[in-house]
């Protein structure tokens, strides 16, 4: 059996509509005679007449009238289905979003984040999951939605991202510490006793190659994986961490940070995502929710 021509369900629910074939010919731009010959193909599709003479006028045929209202409904379904997707019913929306991030980021957005989405979605579930290297894997393979953190050469180059906010390293020590108060020197800095933070166990990082340059060394005596461990660490000691400024805002609390003595690139935090998820609706809420959360820490 042949497949039928679906574009006959448009003409078929405006002639059943229109019960008049000029009409229903002005009403899709189409002459009397290709509408007359549009309706002697339903009829032979269906087996029915459909419409037929009655004094100067059509009327419907028991099958045409069963017809209507279902062919009324397919029409507007197939419409809907082929139309771009409109803003989500958030009052409605029941989704868990899974956010993998990078350190730091929970803490100083998250609350902002899960307040925001809350109030307007409140059947939507936020999952994060702790970002552990810069594979794109999990965002192919969709066990990720959203990601965040610095773009890497590694990336898939499929992934789409957009720059969140731009950050800077910082030095922070806990109050009552001796580079609390007086001049930062470069001298000064890397005399002191380090943390570094390094999720690959490296033994230097980028402000150890910027002293080296002047002639300087610092003295690492502890690594660890992220950023809050190693505020940790300095809170309760004399040791000294270098962290991103405003995406620990929130992990500094009650300790004394400033600016480094070296030169530093800043770095651009972004949100990732795989181009799958590009034009779902409630996916593109979500991107908007972090991108104005995120937008506070854009100012100093």
């Amino acid at each position: 059996m042949p497949k039928p021509d679906l574009n006959l369900l448009v003409t078929l629910d405006v002639l059943l509509a229109e019960g008049n074939v000029a009409r229903a010919a002005q009403r899709l731009r189409l002459s009397p005679s290709a509408m007359s010959r549009a309706l002697a193909r339903l009829r032979e599709t269906t087996g029915d007449p459909l419409l037929v003479r009655a004094g100067r006028g059509l009327v419907p045929t028991p099958r045409a009238l069963e017809l209507r209202d279902r062919v009324s409904q397919l029409v507007q379904d197939t419409e809907a289905v082929l139309r771009p997707a409109g803003q989500p019913d958030l009052g409605q929306l029941v989704r868990t979003f899974t956010l993998r991030t990078s350190e730091g980021f929970v803490e100083n957005f998250g609350p902002d984040l899960i307040a925001r989405v809350g109030q307007q979605a409140p059947g939507v579930r936020l999952c994060f999951v702790q970002k552990t290297n810069k594979d794109s894997g999990p965002l192919r393979d969709g066990t990720v939605d959203l990601e965040t953190g610095v773009v890497a050469s590694t990336i898939g180059p499929e992934v789409r991202a957009q720059a969140l906010f731009r950050d800077r390293f910082i030095g922070v020590v806990r109050q009552g510490h001796p580079l609390s108060q007086g001049e930062i020197t470069p001298a000064r800095y890397a005399s002191g006793r380090h943390i570094l933070v390094s999720r690959r166990g490296q033994e230097k990082g980028p402000i150890d190659e910027a002293l080296n340059a002047l002639g300087l060394q610092r003295q690492i005596v502890a690594t660890v994986g992220g950023f809050s461990s190693a505020l940790a660490l300095a809170r309760a000691s004399d040791l000294i961490a270098s962290v991103p400024e405003r995406h620990t805002g929130n992990l500094r609390a009650q300790m004394h940070s400033f600016p480094l003595p070296v030169s530093m690139p800043q770095i651009t935090v972004s949100l990732l995502w795989h181009p799958r998820l590009h034009a779902d609706a409630a996916h593109r809420w979500l991107r908007g929710c972090v991108r104005e959360i995120c937008a506070k820490a854009d100012s100093p």
